[in-house]
């Protein structure tokens, strides 16, 4: 009998049996709140009627058609879907599978289109767990851990935590990019240094938004010193955090965007996004796969992205977002043992640290199960798995952030008293 790794542990006891809306529904008929959107994938909801119509259709007309071997209607749709909402000048894509795919196909790109080797990352960083993409990764060590020699080129940066710090936000701004000048004066030559890689937050780093000062200072060094700016939309992408690309908080541009999970909601698809003079760069034969551009895939892509315009949920994740961060941190203001409270739009976590400061892990993961036990799922990220995150559909509603913030209210109590 075969069995799955065991390596696979749930974060929550949920046996899915449906989803719909905001809610997973269990084999026994029990209803979930769920917060986690599949981390960060179904920003349309479960399920959502346009999306399912779209992939339904496809399907009985072409689910599989190879986009290096024929094209087909929904990629080239798609292409232009994309095109009215990329930032100005991103306007040549390549579509791949999954976020860890579309992080090493920038890299490719990065030091084909440059000729230099290092990628610098930032501390706290998630890119994936592939190999090229885990020698960016920096958020733990489980995922980087007993697979070297990992792939080399790559310089890792401080990103300002500034609660981790213990400074203001303009303090760890300025400490992590006059630590990034020491970087390359000391370990990656800028002539050596084909890119920077950074998540406009921090993803399983601990939910850490990244400030408008940090990356208009990568922007800067990017075009004082010839380096391409790679952002890392795969989470705060396509709405999450209450602007449509995670890094438009800021004036930053970037030179690559990688964007995966709210894409097509659940469907598999990810791609990145270059000014089609970078992308030309790329050498033959660096970029294609089997799956990638899938049919399917693509329809729901495009269906996503009409949801997202025509429900305006980029607007609705910026109101609720806000309303869910002023109701964790009345929840905070009652448990010392939470510390921080942080986010952007529907990306908000609660950082539990004990009264020395030190990370509290094991009262966040009381505080998770308690979550669950009350119907509401949650995810832990964070070095520590001391960060309880939120991220919830876009389609939450006012009465639905009231509800999980009553059942997670109720939980912490369970938790710490």
């Amino acid at each position: 009998m075969a069995t799955l790794s065991p390596l696979l542990k749930q974060a929550t006891p949920v046996l899915a049996e449906r989803g719909e809306g905001v809610y997973l529904y269990d084999t026994g008929g029990n209803r979930h709140l769920d917060f986690t959107a599949g981390i960060g994938v179904t920003n349309t909801g479960h399920c959502h009627p346009r999306v399912v119509e779209a992939a339904q259709q496809q399907v009985a007309k072409l689910i599989h058609g190879q986009y290096t071997t024929v094209m087909h209607e929904p990629l080239l749709r798609l292409v232009d879907a994309l095109g009215e909402v990329l930032p100005d000048g991103l306007d040549s894509l390549f579509f791949l599978n999954s976020g860890s795919e579309a992080v090493e196909a920038s890299i490719r790109l990065a030091r084909h289109a440059t000729g230099r080797q290092n990628i610098v990352v930032f501390h706290g960083s998630f890119h994936g767990r592939t190999m090229g993409a885990a020698a960016l990764t920096t958020a733990g060590t489980k995922f980087r851990a007993g697979i070297g020699p990992l792939m080399p080129g790559v310089a890792v940066a401080p990103f300002p935590q500034a609660y981790r710090y213990g400074w203001s936000e303009d303090e760890a701004v300025r400490f992590a990019l006059r630590e990034l000048d020491y970087l390359l004066a000391t370990v990656s030559p800028a002539s050596d240094t084909a890119a920077f890689m950074v998540e406009p937050v921090l993803g399983e780093g601990g939910y850490i938004p990244a400030p408008p000062a940090f990356l208009e200072g990568l922007r800067e060094r990017a075009d004082r010193h010839g380096v391409l700016l790679i952002v890392d939309e795969v989470q705060t992408g396509f709405g999450r955090t209450g602007r449509f690309w995670g890094h438009q908080h800021s004036a930053a541009r970037p030179d690559v965007l990688i964007t995966a999970k709210g894409l097509a909601s659940g469907f598999p698809l990810s791609a990145i996004a270059a000014p089609a003079a970078l992308m030309e760069k790329a050498w033959p034969g660096s970029q294609g796969g089997t799956y990638g551009g899938n049919a399917v895939s693509c329809a729901a892509a495009l269906a996503t992205l009409r949801v997202v315009q025509d429900e305006d949920l980029v607007g609705n994740s910026a109101r609720q977002g806000a309303r869910l961060g002023d109701g964790l941190r009345k929840v905070a203001a009652d448990h010392p043992v939470i510390g921080d409270v942080r986010g952007l739009g529907l990306m908000q976590a609660s950082e539990f640290t004990g009264a020395d400061g030190e990370p509290d892990a094991a009262a966040a993961q009381r505080a998770h199960k308690a979550a669950a036990e009350r119907g509401l799922l949650l995810l832990t990220c964070g070095a520590y798995g001391n960060v309880v995150r939120m991220i919830p559909p876009l389609i939450v509603t006012a009465e639905q952030v009231d509800e999980a913030l009553g059942l997670w209210s109720a939980a912490v109590s369970d938790a710490v008293g």
